[in-house]
């Protein structure tokens, strides 16, 4: 998927004026195991210094770390599309426990969460005050949009010749399945949709870690860049979307110089 050089607009809070330690303390990790049931981050799973543990039977991981698990990941997926519709703004710093309010959890999971997109590119930490929404230019959309071209064309055009029609086929329903998230206009559902569809053609090289890397490329160049108006217009979503259908046209009728042009297309809009 191409990104046209627009920018993210949405509605921020005064987050940079609020420090959050960079680690919690013994106030903040009660707290957070008040609200969660759950022990704080990065506290080990068996007894704490100094208590007496003798002749105590283990104890079964309790059930409440799957629950905080699944707060945080809830929390990262919220934040991710939070990135991709441009609520969260390039340049601008949030801070845990602003956003855990926002949210309605505690300031924990979504400090794991951001931690996270940190590790992924997305935002970047500022000490004592939170995380600053990384800002990206034209360049570095262009130079994304090469780097998805390198990896998947030629798996897509090797896959053109050795996967048959029928197969290919079974694949409409997610192409379409990117028309509809496009014609909704909402940004963040057409960009689950359009990463859904080029995972499954990628699958079909049966290599994991080719998956996993173009999955994360892919999802970096989702990123609105900064310094525009508007994030991408549902014209250019129901765009984009029809290039998935016409790829696919093309490889179920065994095309692979179409294919060649349309991947062009698709990936750096070349003519």
């Amino acid at each position: 998927m191409k990104y046209s050089a627009q920018g993210a607009a949405g509605t921020g809070t005064a987050a940079a004026a609020v420090r959050i330690p960079v680690q919690p303390g013994a106030a903040d990790a009660a707290r957070d195991r008040s609200r969660d049931g759950t022990r704080g981050a990065g506290e080990p799973d068996g007894p704490a210094r100094g208590e007496h543990t003798h002749g105590e039977p283990p104890l079964p991981r309790p059930r409440a770390l799957v629950q905080r698990s699944s707060v945080r990941g809830q929390i990262l997926d919220a934040l991710r599309t939070a990135l991709v519709t441009g609520e969260l703004r390039p340049g601008e710093v949030y801070s845990a426990p602003v956003l855990g309010e926002r949210f309605g959890v505690s300031a924990t999971p979504v400090r794991e969460a951001m931690q996270q997109l940190a590790l992924e590119g997305a935002v970047e930490v500022v000490p004592n005050r939170g995380f600053r929404v990384v800002e990206r230019g034209d360049r570095e959309l262009a130079e994304l949009a090469e780097v998805r071209a390198l990896i998947e064309a030629p798996v897509w055009l090797r896959l053109a010749r050795t996967v048959p029609a029928e197969r290919w086929a079974e694949l409409r329903p997610l192409a379409e399945a990117t028309v509809r998230a496009a014609s909704s206009g909402c940004p963040a559902t057409y960009a689950e949709a359009d990463r859904a569809f080029h995972r499954a053609v990628l699958a079909l090289a049966g290599n994991e870690q080719l998956v996993r890397v173009a999955g994360d490329v892919h999802r970096r160049a989702q990123w609105p860049p900064a310094g525009s108006p508007a994030v991408r217009g549902r014209a250019d979503l129901v765009a984009d979307a029809h290039e998935h259908t016409a790829l696919l046209d093309a490889l179920i009728a065994g095309d692979p110089d179409l294919v060649r042009t349309l991947l062009g297309q698709h990936f750096t809009g070349a003519p």
